[in-house]
């Protein structure tokens, strides 16, 4: 005659709520090194001065808002173009590191940099 398979453990109450969990869990974890102190260079994808300035020169007369200082490249650019471009209801694109906005948006650009974290936002033209 064969063995009865061993029953399993009885089920345990789940906690209260998934933050009273992890509070019990907290004593068998090992103390990690910690965050590493943020830095205003970190913190933030800006660099120290943003330019926001205004061009129609080379454009066929139309006017585009030309956003510089940014020290991001690739994608990340990318990325941050396409959320100011969707914040702002405008096209535009990239060129030479450099955010371009189809229209004169230099003020609504700079209010919405300086929500996003900019230190500081020089408005050129």
């Amino acid at each position: 005659m064969a063995r009865k398979p061993a029953l399993p453990d009885p089920p345990q109450p789940a906690p209260a709520s998934a933050f009273a969990a992890l509070a019990a869990l907290r004593g068998s974890l090992p103390a990690g090194p910690g965050p590493e102190p943020a830095t205003a260079d970190q913190a933030s994808p800006f660099g120290k001065r943003i330019v926001v300035r205004r061009e129609r020169k080379g454009r066929a007369g139309k006017t585009v808002t030309v956003v510089r200082g940014i020290e991001l490249t690739g994608q990340a650019l990318d990325a941050l173009a396409r959320e100011m471009r969707q914040a702002l209801g405008t096209g535009g694109g990239i060129e030479d590191g450099a955010i371009v906005l189809n229209g004169d948006l230099s003020a609504r650009a700079s209010e919405w940099l300086t929500a996003r974290g900019a230190q500081r936002v020089v408005s050129g033209n």
